[in-house]
């Protein structure tokens, strides 16, 4: 993520944050990455994990709020099992939850409901799916193809990263109805590599 936030763990207050970055993973490149050694089930083949929910992080306008103190009951097993469709392993909605759903002002349900709203509102470009073999492209060309199956969205509410010279996600900066905003200065650091590693679904 973007810069440290300007104020200390102890004033993070549930609830107060100024937008969301929708952040989406491209699983097979987390997988050659990092994923497949620590054995993680969403490395599987037999998952066809595509573009997964990393998570829906609340955002300053310079910073973000994480492990904020919180009333509110944490999720269940039912819960975080019930997510892993989209985010590849219930033990990722699970840190999600504790990382950045605690500073969400919403209950653990109601932050994955949500969670999965956004997700699901996003047109994830299929001609990543029809890939065959690996390539390397401008992470441009990754940036393009969201907002050309997804007309709302805008250059400075989208930015897609990189990591060890592949693609690693999409994130996308939305206000508390899901609707896009301008990302803050922290969070729209575009990936400039004119040859980042794409990896195809196996």
């Amino acid at each position: 993520m973007a810069a440290a936030a300007p104020i200390s763990a102890q004033e993070y207050q549930s609830g107060r944050f100024d937008y969301y970055v929708l952040a989406l993973s491209w699983s097979p490149n987390w997988c050659a990455v990092e994923g497949k050694a620590k054995g993680s089930e969403q490395c599987d083949p037999r998952q066809d994990h595509g573009w997964t929910l990393h998570g829906l992080w609340p955002q300053y306008h310079r910073g973000w709020p994480s492990y904020c103190r919180s009333n509110t009951p944490a999720p269940t097993r039912r819960m975080t099992a019930e997510m892993a469709d989209i985010m590849g392993t219930s033990g990722l909605a699970w840190h999600q939850w504790k990382k950045h759903g605690s500073c969400s002002g919403l209950s653990a349900q109601g932050y994955f409901d949500l969670s999965r709203k956004a997700y699901d509102a996003v047109t994830r470009p299929a001609v990543f799916r029809k890939l065959d073999k690996p390539v390397s492209l401008p992470a441009s060309v990754i940036e393009d193809a969201f907002l050309k199956e997804n007309p709302d969205l805008s250059r400075d509410s989208l930015t897609i990263t990189c990591r060890d010279g592949y693609i690693q996600e999409a994130r996308i900066c939305l206000s508390r109805d899901l609707d896009p905003v301008p990302c803050g200065r922290d969070t729209i650091r575009d990936c400039t590599l004119k040859d980042a590693r794409f990896t195809p679904i196996e």
